[in-house]
C-alpha cells in the first residue's frame, strides 16, 4: 500500500453533481498536491463552489453526487455523520464567500473561534482566547484585543471574512478550501492574506483550493488553475502555461475580460448630493466596574458633493470607514453634519418625510446574500420597494418592471419564481442591483457590487451602469476596493484611512500620480502603474 504522504491530498475523479435531476458539473477530475495552490476559476455558476461543497458532503438532500473523492488514502464518499464532523474544520478547512452568513450573529468572535478550538483540539477557556487572539494577529486585524468580544454585526466585510479565515486555520488544517477568501478584502489586506496562506502552506505542508473569478490573483499566488464553463472543464495546467497559452476559446475570454473604458462627462457640476462635516461615532461597550472607554470614530469630519450624473468613487481599507460614510449619508446610521439632497436638508427630516425621499436613493450592499430575503422569490424581492412606494400601481404594471429589471441586469426570465438560494453569488448580486433601480432613483449606493463577480460579469456590469447612468443621469456612491473597476466607473475619487480623508480628486489624475504614501501602496497592490513607481 502506497504511504498516503505521497498521494494527492484532495483527489476528485469523475465528480458530477445534479440537483433535482439537473446536471450542474459533469465529471470533473483534479487533484490538489501537498504545498500546492490549485485555483478553480469560471463564471458565476459555472460550477466552482458547488464542486468543493459536493466534495466534502455540503449540500442539500436534493443533490446527487456521484464519482470518486478522497483526501489522502481517506475514501470520502464511505464516511459517515461523525467522520465527516471530525474532517470538516480539522483536517479541512474552510473558508466561504459570504462570511455574514457563515457567522453567528449571536456569538462573538472569540465564542466562534474558540469553539472550533474546543472541538477539535480541546482547547477551552483562557488558553482559547489568547490562540484566539493570536489568530486574529496572523490574519492582520488591528486592536485584535477589542475584537475578541466584538459581534459580526460590528465588523466590516473585510473584517468579518479575515475572522473566517482565522477560523479556518485554527487547527492547521491539511487541506484549505477557500472560496473566494480575498473577496470583500481591500487590495493591500489582499496581498498580506494570500501571503499569510501561502506562509502557512509551505510551513506544514497543506494544499489550498482556492476558488476565485479574480485572475490577477491566480497568477500572483497559484501554482496550477483549472478552468470551469457550464459545469465542464475546459483545461487545466500550470498557470504560466495556461495564461500564456490558453487552449480554450473560453479561457481565452476570461484573459480578456478587464473592465475597460470611462463614464459620460457630467454635464452640470450642481451639487445633488452636498454634505459638511459628516462625522460617524460608535460607543463602545462598558465593561462591568469599568469606566466607559471614549466613542469610537468611524469616520471624522467629512465634506463632499455628487452632482447630477456623477460617480464619486470612496475606496480605502478595509475598516477605513467607507461603507460607514455612506449609510449616514443615506441616514441608515446616525452621524453629525449637514447633509443636504437637492437642497433639502436630509439631516432635518424623520418619520414619513424621511420615508419618502428614499424613493430618490437606492443601494445595493456588499453581502447579497445576507441583503436578499430567503423565504421571499426574486419577482417580490425586486418588487418590494415599487409596491411600498407606489401602491396605486396594478399587478400587471408591477409585473412588467420587474420583467424589464431583470432583463436589464442580464438575468434569465425565469428566475422570477426562484429563491436567493438558487442562485450563484453573482446572480445574487445582479438581483440585488436590479431591485434598486427598478424605483428609478436620483442615487444609488453601490457597496463592493462587483466583488461577488468574475471578471466577464464584472465587465458586463461596468458597462451596464455606465449605459445606465448616461441614459437616466443616475449618481453613484460606489464603494470598492477594485481599482481597476473605480478607473472604469469613477469620475472623482475619495481615500479614507482610519475614518480620515487622506486625498481626492479626478480618478485618473489621483490613480496616476498619487499624492499621499498610502494611495500609492494601493494603487501598487492592485497592480495600476503611476508613474514614479
Amino acid at each position: 500500500m502506497p504511504d498516503s504522504r505521497s498521494l494527492p491530498l484532495l483527489r476528485l475523479d469523475k465528480l458530477s453533481i445534479a440537483f433535482d435531476g439537473k446536471p450542474v458539473l459533469n465529471e470533473l477530475t483534479l487533484e490538489v498536491r501537498r504545498g500546492e495552490t490549485l485555483a478553480l476559476v469560471g463564471e458565476s455558476g459555472s460550477g466552482k463552489s458547488v464542486s468543493a461543497l459536493g466534495a466534502m458532503d455540503l449540500l442539500p438532500d436534493n443533490a446527487l453526487v456521484q464519482g470518486g473523492r478522497w483526501l489522502g488514502d481517506t475514501d470520502l464518499a464511505a464516511l459517515g455523520k461523525r467522520d465527516w464532523q471530525a474532517l470538516r474544520g480539522g483536517r479541512v478547512g474552510f473558508v466561504f464567500q459570504e462570511p455574514m452568513t457563515s457567522l453567528n450573529p449571536l456569538h462573538t468572535v472569540a465564542k466562534q473561534i474558540g469553539e472550533t478550538l474546543r472541538l477539535h483540539q480541546g482547547i477551552s477557556g483562557r488558553e482559547a482566547r489568547e490562540r484566539t487572539r493570536k489568530l486574529l494577529e496572523q490574519v492582520k486585524l488591528p486592536r485584535a484585543d477589542e475584537l475578541l468580544d466584538a459581534w459580526p454585526h460590528q465588523l466590516s466585510g473585510g473584517q468579518r471574512q479575515r475572522v473566517m479565515i482565522a477560523m479556518a486555520i485554527a487547527n492547521d488544517p491539511e487541506l484549505l478550501i477557500a472560496d473566494e477568501p480575498t473577496t470583500a478584502l481591500d487590495v493591500t489586506v489582499q496581498q498580506e492574506i494570500l501571503a499569510l496562506l501561502a506562509e502557512l502552506r509551505d510551513r506544514h505542508g497543506m494544499g489550498m483550493l482556492f476558488i476565485t473569478h479574480d485572475l490577477n490573483l491566480v497568477r500572483r499566488h497559484a501554482d496550477r488553475v483549472c478552468v470551469l464553463y457550464d459545469g465542464h472543464e475546459q483545461e487545466t495546467g500550470p498557470v504560466s502555461d495556461v495564461f500564456s497559452a490558453p487552449r480554450s476559446a473560453y479561457t481565452r475570454t476570461l484573459l480578456d475580460a478587464e473592465p475597460t473604458g470611462r463614464p459620460a462627462s457630467v454635464a452640470s457640476q450642481r451639487a445633488l448630493l452636498a454634505a459638511r462635516d459628516v462625522s460617524v461615532s460608535f460607543q463602545r461597550p462598558k465593561r462591568l466596574f469599568a469606566k466607559r472607554a471614549p466613542a469610537f470614530e468611524a469616520v471624522k469630519p467629512i465634506d463632499l458633493h455628487l452632482a447630477p450624473g456623477e460617480t464619486l468613487g470612496i475606496v480605502g481599507e478595509s475598516g477605513s470607514g467607507k461603507t460607514t460614510l455612506a449609510m449616514a449619508l443615506l441616514r441608515l446610521v446616525e452621524s453629525r453634519g449637514e447633509i443636504e439632497l437637492d437642497g433639502e436638508r436630509l439631516d432635518r427630516l424623520t418619520g414619513n418625510t424621511l420615508r419618502k425621499r428614499r424613493r430618490r436613493f437606492q443601494v445595493v450592499f456588499q453581502d447579497p446574500y445576507g441583503s436578499l430575503s430567503p423565504r421571499m422569490p426574486v419577482s417580490d424581492i425586486i418588487s418590494e420597494g415599487l409596491r411600498f412606494h407606489y401602491p396605486e400601481l396594478a399587478d400587471d404594471e408591477v409585473d412588467e418592471r420587474v420583467r424589464a429589471a431583470i432583463h436589464e441586469v442580464g438575468l434569465p426570465a425565469d428566475c422570477a419564481v426562484r429563491y436567493p438560494h438558487e442562485f450563484s453569488g453573482g446572480q445574487r448580486q445582479r438581483i440585488a442591483v436590479a431591485r434598486a433601480l427598478i424605483l428609478e432613483p436620483a442615487i444609488v449606493v453601490l457597496d463592493e457590487p462587483t466583488s461577488a463577480l468574475d471578471r466577464t460579469v464584472q465587465k458586463q456590469l461596468v458597462e451596464l451602469l455606465r449605459d445606465l447612468q448616461a441614459r437616466r443621469g443616475l449618481s453613484f456612491l460606489f464603494i470598492s476596493h477594485d481599482l481597476a473597476v473605480v478607473r472604469a466607473m469613477a469620475h472623482r475619487v475619495l481615500v479614507l484611512k482610519d475614518g480620515e480623508l487622506v486625498e481626492q480628486g479626478e480618478c485618473l489624475a489621483l490613480l496616476d500620480n498619487p499624492s499621499s504614501d498610502y494611495t500609492r501602496a494601493l494603487v501598487k497592490a492592485a497592480g495600476l502603474k503611476s508613474p514614479g513607481t
